[in-house]
């Protein structure tokens, strides 16, 4: 992995640039299907409740839909991680205050003017570290999205192989007996589907489709 943590998760700028076409749904789809769980888990962490974090994830994916055509990526500047965590610390920060209100809090000034003041000089909603559950997320959905593409392009038993073996940490006899396989044929599923998932890594950090 490199040491650069905004390049965890592939900005993808290809991408980036199909989103500008509201007509292109499978663009969309990648989009939503690659970052939903980053942002809702970001959101969980900061203390918000299954609910609330995935109308988080709605609010945010919409708000991404609106501002996108104006959102220029240049890393000399700014960074899409940096710009997405903006818009979700926005959405829970939201959230936050909805939480005061029913409470009987101070109520939301018609137009909006305060709450907006209030939201842009919010570091960490809930007083946690954001940024830094950002990054480990960031981090864990680079992952996950590179296993899921590589679960779809290998054949099943030897990803369930990899599976028991890797990722549940089943004894190496345990996976060989349960899958009726040998112990090399485990070894080799374990080599293979991990140099494919570094391969994916390193092709999602490039930002390749």
């Amino acid at each position: 992995m490199p040491e650069n943590r905004d390049d965890w998760l592939p900005t993808r700028t290809s991408l980036l640039r199909r989103l500008k076409q509201w007509e292109d749904q499978e663009s969309w789809r990648d989009f939503f299907n690659t970052y939903w769980k980053l942002i809702y888990s970001a959101a969980v962490k900061a203390g918000l409740n299954d609910a609330e974090a995935q109308d988080v994830v709605q609010d945010t994916v919409i708000t991404v839909a609106k501002k996108i055509e104006d959102f220029k990526y240049d890393p000399a500047l700014d960074s899409f991680k940096g710009w997405l965590l903006y818009l979700t610390r926005k959405r829970i920060a939201l959230h936050y205050r909805k939480r005061e209100r029913d409470r009987g809090g101070p109520a939301r000034d018609p137009g909006g003017m305060a709450l907006a003041a209030e939201l842009e000089r919010i570091p960490d909603p809930a007083g946690v570290d954001l940024e830094a559950i950002w990054d480990e997320e960031w981090e864990r959905n680079l992952t996950d999205a590179a296993l899921a593409r590589v679960k779809q392009q290998v054949n099943p038993k030897q990803f369930q192989m990899f599976n028991f073996y890797v990722l549940k940490q089943w004894p190496v006899k345990e996976v060989a007996k349960t899958l009726g396989v040998t112990v090399t044929q485990v070894y080799l599923a374990k080599h293979r589907i991990s140099a494919s998932v570094k391969k994916e890594v390193k092709r999602l950090q490039n930002g390749l489709i």
